[in-house]
């Protein structure tokens, strides 16, 4: 059964960093094109934060955590990290990683998800 699970959420203040972890069973996650992706409270949809695919050569970012947020793979571990370094309060959310047959980030249908992991960002 494949299977996503997110990890790392919490409680921090501005500034702050956390590493939220996405751990796969059931699947070789090196195989597969991975997505951060973020939703806001009370919003419907999720935004696309970064991703990491065999196809691409450096993983994207969306302008808003360029710079902030970093992705990685551990692929021993089938696990891929986000560190988020000096969160704002506009970076709470709930976090989700997806996975999805690798065809390079812009072309990968993500369609399986995690649970989620909240993370808040207040002073």
């Amino acid at each position: 059964q494949v299977q996503l699970v997110e990890s790392g959420g919490g409680l921090v203040q501005p500034g702050d960093s956390l590493r939220l972890s996405c751990a796969a069973s059931g699947f070789t996650l090196a195989d597969y094109a991975i997505g951060w992706f973020r939703q806001y409270p009370g919003g419907d949809g999720r935004e696309g934060l970064t991703c990491t695919s065999n196809k691409d050569e450096y993983p994207p970012y969306l302008h808003s955590v360029k710079g902030r947020f970093t992705i990685s793979r551990d692929n021993a571990k089938n696990t891929v990290y986000l560190q988020m370094n000096n969160l704002k309060p506009e970076d709470t959310a709930v976090y989700y990683c997806a996975a999805g047959v690798d065809y390079g980030c812009s072309g990968t249908d993500f369609g399986s998800w995690g649970q989620g992991t909240q993370v808040t960002v207040s002073s």
